[in-house]
């Protein structure tokens, strides 16, 4: 399946005309599909390129120095989580596969500092820490400019995102689902599932898979072309709009059997506003057609629930 194509660059331009035909454009693809793939979306190729050599490079070392970077207490927040500990909500069923993640570094004299536990340092690969850095920072900014878009799209300020993504908790996860060197118990190397936050930008992953849930209930695989990044919505962008915006539900599956010796690499960043941010539905997303749906509940508390579902937390 071919998924709607934006192009940034359009609202970043000085044309009001392209900017507003990218809002219209990316509003009415996360209604219809909720997944688009955006080109010009301002994350360097090298800066790509760079990470997946360290990420593949971190899954290479031996077992026991991936778990001496696997820290408890912090439901896999920071750091590397091991093979199978998480599932899919609802699903008994581990994923096959390990994660490292990455979150923010407060850099001003902001009081949400307080919140966030210090980033892993990986002290085999050097290079790394630094190249995570500047991947979350390029993310970050990507990911403000698609919320700006959002917002004007349901009609609010354009920068009513902003405030409550500064410092805020968004991680990116380099994940690696192995060789498959058994017959598997499933099909699945990642449970059907809808991410936790308000957007997810994914930079092409290594190898195919993923497969999103159509509005037919039929499973289509995914592509995107190496220049362009996916970007999808989130069950707290569900909540706020009220489901006007859907969180899509997606998955990734084995390979064929010829491939199962292959490794599998992607790198989603899950774009989280501050914990104090309400997801209390917005009242222009709510009416006779469209009841509420949802209790009101701040994002932190919405992560911690989510958190404890999939196993990562107790």
């Amino acid at each position: 399946m071919s998924i709607p194509v934006v192009d940034l660059a359009d609202f970043l331009s000085s044309d009001p005309h392209r900017k507003a035909a990218f809002v219209q454009q990316l509003g009415k693809a996360y209604e219809e599909v909720g997944f688009v793939a955006v080109k010009n979306h301002g994350v360097p190729d090298a800066l790509i390129s760079h990470l997946y050599e360290y990420v593949q490079q971190f899954f290479s070392l031996p077992l026991d120095r991936k778990s001496t970077y696997e820290v408890p207490g912090l439901a896999g927040q920071r750091g590397y989580t091991s093979f199978g500990r998480e599932h899919a909500k609802g699903s008994e069923a581990p994923d096959l596969k390990e994660f490292f993640q990455y979150g923010q570094i407060v850099e001003d004299k902001d009081v949400v500092a307080e919140e966030y536990p210090d980033n892993v340092a990986v002290n085999e690969i050097k290079a790394f820490n630094q190249t995570l850095y500047s991947a979350y920072r390029n993310f970050e900014k990507s990911g403000k400019a698609l919320l700006q878009a959002i917002a004007l799209y349901l009609n609010l300020d354009e920068y009513f995102f902003d405030e409550y993504i500064h410092n805020g908790n968004s991680i990116l996860r380099c994940i690696h689902y192995p060789p498959i060197t058994l017959e598997p118990k499933s099909a699945i190397r990642a449970e059907q599932h809808e991410d936790i936050n308000l957007i997810t930008l994914l930079v092409g992953a290594s190898a195919d898979g993923l497969q999103i849930l159509t509005k037919q209930n039929e499973w289509v695989g995914v592509t995107s072309l190496p220049e362009q990044i996916v970007v999808n919505v989130g069950d707290m962008l569900q909540r706020l709009t009220n489901n006007r915006l859907r969180s899509t539900t997606h998955r990734v599956v084995n390979p064929a059997r010829e491939l199962w010796h292959t490794s599998r690499f992607s790198m989603p960043f899950f774009l989280h506003p501050r914990s104090e941010m309400s997801l209390a539905s917005l009242e222009s997303c709510i009416d006779k057609k469209h009841p509420k749906a949802y209790e009101d509940v701040t994002a932190g508390e919405y992560l911690d629930e989510r958190l404890r579902e999939i196993g990562l937390k107790k």
